[in-house]
């Protein structure tokens, strides 16, 4: 049996969860009225996702010895993630993101902190512990440290999971990287961008030519594409009772339906869950608060 469900190597910051009374035009102001501290990233909110979804989680990464650094690693004990391979550096720090959220009409927008950090260091040690997972969970955030943890994935037969997100300005190495993927699951830029198709369905049959088996692209309230048997098909997506905000829902569908498939469910029901995952969150602030367990997901779904 391996050690860990699902290991991360990928972005994690510090989230800074800014509600304003409107969304200024430039060089115009307007007001916050609140603002909350939580973890973000792609690959460390999915992480956080598969833990309370009742999955053991790991993540590998440089991080500094800041308050941010202190903070991140911090939010990711209290979820149960295992941080005993965050490798504090002294050229490392704790990267944070702003995210400005409008209540008019629940849009957010996003000023990430860019990653100067160094590549990881691979060891010996580092190896062994994606190894001893079941999946690996990438994105493309930092491009050197995700094609070095694909290729000791593939090495030691570890299934590779790539959240579609993040882009290089070179587009062969966001081929590259999504080739080395078993598990695609992409925003809706990134289909069309990295695939140089006109429509998603071109885009997803091609993109699954590429060697993933399983190819989903995640379209917010609008639901989900698939490939299914060869063929794209649509998934609506689970409503949520009261949208407060949309931050970390991509990240959360990708923890909740890795959680599913390695319960053993099949793609459309891994999907239908995750979808009902992400709703969820979207009822609460932040992009971690609102993740539910797997119990009150499958309760919200009427089973």
């Amino acid at each position: 049996m391996k050690e860990y469900d699902v290991c991360g190597v990928g972005h994690s910051c510090l989230d800074r969860v800014c509600v304003v009374e409107n969304y200024p035009k430039e060089d115009d102001s307007t007001h916050i009225t609140s603002i909350d501290i939580q973890g973000g990233g792609a690959v460390a909110t999915a992480l956080v996702a598969s833990s309370r979804l009742g999955k053991k989680s790991v993540f590998i990464g440089n991080i500094g010895s800041d308050y941010v650094s202190k903070e991140i690693v911090s939010l990711f004990k209290k979820d149960g993630v295992d941080t005993s391979f965050m490798i504090e550096r002294k050229d490392s720090w704790g990267l944070e993101s702003f995210v400005m959220v409008n209540p008019l009409n629940v849009s957010r927008t996003k000023f990430p902190e860019r990653d100067f950090n160094p590549p990881i260091d691979w060891n010996e040690r580092l190896e062994k512990v994606i190894e001893s997972s079941r999946v690996l969970h990438l994105d493309g955030t930092n491009w050197t440290n995700a094609v070095k943890a694909s290729e000791i994935a593939h090495k030691k037969g570890v299934l590779v999971s790539l959240d579609g997100c993040s882009m290089q300005s070179d587009n062969e190495k966001n081929k590259f990287l999504a080739s080395q993927a078993d598990i695609l699951i992409m925003n809706k830029k990134y289909p069309l961008r990295v695939s140089g198709k006109s429509s998603y369905e071109e885009a997803l049959l091609e993109m699954s030519s590429w060697g993933p088996k399983v190819v989903i692209c995640t379209l917010g309230e609008e639901g989900s594409l698939a490939v299914i048997n060869g063929k794209v098909k649509k998934f609506k997506a689970y409503k949520a009772n009261a949208v407060v905000d949309t931050t970390g829902c991509g990240d959360v569908f990708h923890g909740s339906f890795l959680t599913a498939f390695l319960d053993g469910m099949d793609t459309e029901e891994a999907i239908y869950f995750a979808s009902a995952s992400s709703a969820l969150k979207c009822e609460k602030k932040g992009g971690r608060e609102g993740i539910r367990t797997k119990e009150e997901v499958l309760s919200f779904m009427g089973k």
